[in-house]
């Protein structure tokens, strides 16, 4: 379907927005919620989209708003402490706690369990979080040592769970080791080695656990060439990008990182609009702006800024009159008999999505098509 083309001034507006739906909506707590209107994700907030929320944020200049939500992840895991510290212990025996006792992958925003069922293990957001940690003290120069608690504790219940299976990015799928769930550890690992957020014979575990990680994801995780969505299989998911950027686990010069980028093209993107993976029926399986902006950054960093402006102008054009960015759309959907069944359920697709607002300023951004000193947020001081 042809979407209408932006101007620079219309970007930029989104851009801004974008960055006030983020601020605006950050609890006093410092959590990020999903969504502050769809039924299912209402009251929550995730350590995976929030971090990566918290990254677009960052990067935009909205560093205390960032710092804020890694002080909230740090509080939320010193207060578990003592159920990572018996999770490990158990591992280390040979007889980890089953899924149900392992830690959530969504807190409500005061950092407690949530009283509803979910698909809650996960681990993919316990790596995200110490690697966007990590750009974000980077980025800013800023003092590691509040957070290095939280991180040990988070990095001990990484290395001693990493090669279960789990629920990935979109709960589901629980029997299966998920690639880019491996990714986001790696990264996190990653990222806590390189800024020295461990010390001791911690770093060392984590680094003999790193390299085999990694060996796993280039083993395992790599079929025809290219990632895959899960040890075993042979078909691919959009979040597969994010191994190759922002995350870096991936050579992005790499042949691996081009045939993934190529297949993820072929396989799941219609008109710059990413897909999850063939077969999604989740409001019909339509395409996610925040999917696109991955691909779009990958595509970046492998050298293609033209595919990337692409991928960025059609995630740009999803956004409503009012300029929020939805989850999905339904300009393609895989399964159209089934959108009407998701609405049944929990209501019109989730609108705004904090995430796709973020991966919109973190895409934009680094192609030069948003002024970040331009945004209402940080020249009102609102960040």
């Amino acid at each position: 379907m042809a979407t209408r083309a932006l101007t620079q001034d219309d970007i930029q507006r989104l851009a801004d927005h974008s960055l006030c739906v983020i601020t605006d909506l950050q609890t006093a707590e410092g959590a990020y919620p999903a969504s502050p209107t769809f039924s299912a994700y209402v009251g929550y907030s995730w350590l995976r989209d929030g971090s990566f929320i918290a990254d677009g944020a960052s990067l935009a200049g909205a560093t205390l708003s960032a710092t804020r939500f890694f002080d909230w992840c740090a509080r939320t895991l010193e207060g578990r402490a003592d159920q990572i510290r018996t999770i490990v212990q158990q591992s280390d025996e040979g007889t980890p706690p089953s899924g149900d006792h392992m830690l959530p992958a969504r807190f409500t925003f005061a950092g407690e369990d949530g009283t509803d069922d979910w698909w809650d293990f996960q681990l993919d957001g316990y790596g995200t979080w110490i690697w966007a940690l990590g750009e974000h003290l980077d980025r800013h120069d800023l003092d590691s040592a509040p957070y290095r608690e939280a991180v040990a504790l988070t990095v001990d219940y990484l290395v001693a769970s990493w090669q279960r299976p789990c629920y990935d990015w979109w709960e589901e799928h629980a029997e299966h080791v998920h690639i880019s769930t491996l990714a986001c550890i790696a990264a996190g690992f990653e990222a806590a080695l390189r800024l020295h957020l461990i010390s001791g014979e911690r770093a060392r575990r984590v680094e003999a656990e790193l390299a085999a990680v990694h060996a796993r994801i280039l083993g395992d995780g790599v079929k025809d060439g290219h990632l895959i969505k899960w040890v075993g299989s042979t078909a691919v998911d959009g979040s597969l990008a994010s191994a190759i950027a922002p995350l870096g686990v991936i050579d992005a010069s790499s042949p691996i990182a081009r045939r993934t980028i190529q297949v993820l093209e072929a396989h799941l993107t219609v008109d710059g609009g990413t897909h999850r993976y063939l077969g999604d029926t989740f409001f019909g399986g339509g395409q996610w702006p925040l999917l696109s902006c991955f691909l779009g950054l990958a595509h970046d960093a492998a050298g293609d800024r033209t595919r990337a402006n692409e991928l960025f102008d059609w995630a740009a054009s999803t956004a409503t009159a009012d300029l929020d960015m939805p989850e999905q759309v339904d300009r393609h959907l895989i399964a159209p008999g089934m959108r009407q069944e998701w609405i049944d359920r929990w209501g019109p697709v989730a609108t705004p999505l904090l995430w796709s607002h973020a991966m919109l300023l973190r895409l934009g951004i680094q192609l030069g098509r948003i002024d970040s000193h331009r945004l209402t947020a940080i020249n009102e001081g609102n960040a």
